[in-house]
């Protein structure tokens, strides 16, 4: 039998990371308390041990050279992205119930991710009409969660995530900096109620310019930064994803690829760290053929705006919301990109930028710094400085 271990809380991080659900405590290991409070915050359970294992599948040396040429033809498909099994929330709140709102709750509604989702929207009878709808699809989802809806803040009271997507849109022609001055008041608003009625919550911002709003909503509610997320580089990552595998003739789920910086003209989709069927993308696609789809995963929300006329991106934004969710609670693992208050990382400080980072229960785990390319860094700090400008940083 190995010598008795101290089970810290970089033990309980670590396996994360890698992607357990459980961590193997043996007759005689010494969980910290700090040790334990990192289990319960991140979903993973402290089991006795030692758990029976199964039998290792022994593979033939030829079969495994076949698997490894399959992979590499043209013909290989990505793994499975099956969701995995994960924690119910207690309370969802959603802060505007129009398109953006709607769906987000129309999605969670759908996976039966919470035992109460409540939907908030000035707009008389629009949030409620919603609630409504959404309940009356459970005799066809068979889904347990309730729905309600009504117009005042005071109902996010007791959510354990609250996601806001209030605020005016853009318009054709306009930017997404153009919309700082009248949905900051938007979000101070959000805010004051946020931080009396839900004061445990992790508030995920939507709402445009979502960088400079993800900066307020901290400001305003005095929360730690673990705590205030921005959902940006989720979508700009799905838009990069969709742009390579349209250029390239091949599924989206063959892609890997993230896009980090603001949301905005000065996003920066890596490149450098994109492959399409585990290979780099210079082996489907020319330089000016990635450059195109750089180009289109900046423009994307700009594309939508311009086709609808009014309002902007509903959709694709509210599954971008989704998985950050699913993260916090456990049903997708590993880093995600997302606006996050930086303190140093990357050589940055002060400023929101979307980086990929590690979720749980309680928000923001860590930042996963990547190794970017001169070019590609450059980009990043790019785009913290003009974020600080249109502050007044």
């Amino acid at each position: 039998m190995s010598d008795p271990r101290v089970i810290g809380a970089e033990a309980i991080e670590d396996a994360r990371q890698r992607g357990r659900l459980i961590v193997e405590v043996m007759p005689g290991d010494i969980v910290t308390a700090l040790a334990k409070e990192t289990a319960e915050r991140l979903g993973l359970k402290l089991v006795d041990g030692p758990v029976e294992m199964p039998a290792p599948v022994r593979t033939d040396g030829i079969t495994s050279l076949r698997r490894v040429l399959y992979r590499r033809s043209p013909k290989w498909q990505a793994p499975s992205r099956t969701p995995r099994k994960a924690r119910r929330l207690g309370k969802l709140a959603l802060i505007g119930a129009g398109g953006v709102g709607g769906n987000i709750a129309h999605l969670a509604a759908m996976q039966d991710m919470a035992e109460e989702i409540a939907l908030i929207d000035i707009a008389p009878g629009v949030a409620a009409a919603t609630a409504l709808d959404l309940n009356h699809t459970s005799g066809i989802t068979g889904a347990g969660g309730r729905c309600i809806g009504g117009e005042t803040l005071d109902m996010v009271g007791g959510a354990e995530v609250v996601v806001v997507t209030a605020g005016r849109a853009r318009s054709p022609g306009m930017t997404r900096a153009d919309l700082i001055d009248v949905n900051a008041r938007v979000i101070r608003q959000a805010a004051e109620a946020i931080r009396s009625e839900a004061p445990n919550a992790v508030v995920i911002v939507v709402t445009n310019p979502l960088d400079e709003m993800t900066v307020e909503m901290l400001r305003a509610t005095g929360f730690p930064r673990e705590r205030v997320l921005g959902m940006a580089g989720t979508l700009d990552s799905s838009r990069f994803r969709n742009a390579l595998a349209q250029a390239a003739g091949v599924s989206p789920a063959d892609v890997d690829a993230i896009t980090l910086g603001s949301h905005g003209d000065e996003m920066a989709p890596i490149s450098s760290r994109a492959t399409i069927k585990g290979r780099p993308l210079s082996v489907f696609l020319s330089d000016a053929q990635i450059e195109a789809c750089v180009k289109d995963a900046i423009t994307g929300g700009g594309q939508v705006v311009a086709l609808k006329k009014s309002g902007s991106a509903t959709i694709a934004p509210a599954h971008a919301s989704i998985e950050l969710i699913n993260h916090m609670r456990g049903a997708r693992t590993g880093h995600v990109p997302v606006s996050v208050m930086l303190q140093g990382e990357y050589g940055i400080d002060g400023v929101v930028l979307g980086v990929p980072a590690h979720l749980g229960q309680g928000g923001l785990v860590k930042v996963e710094e990547l190794r970017l390319t001169e070019a590609e860094n450059t980009a990043l700090h790019a785009a913290a400085e003009a974020i600080r400008g249109r502050l007044g940083l």
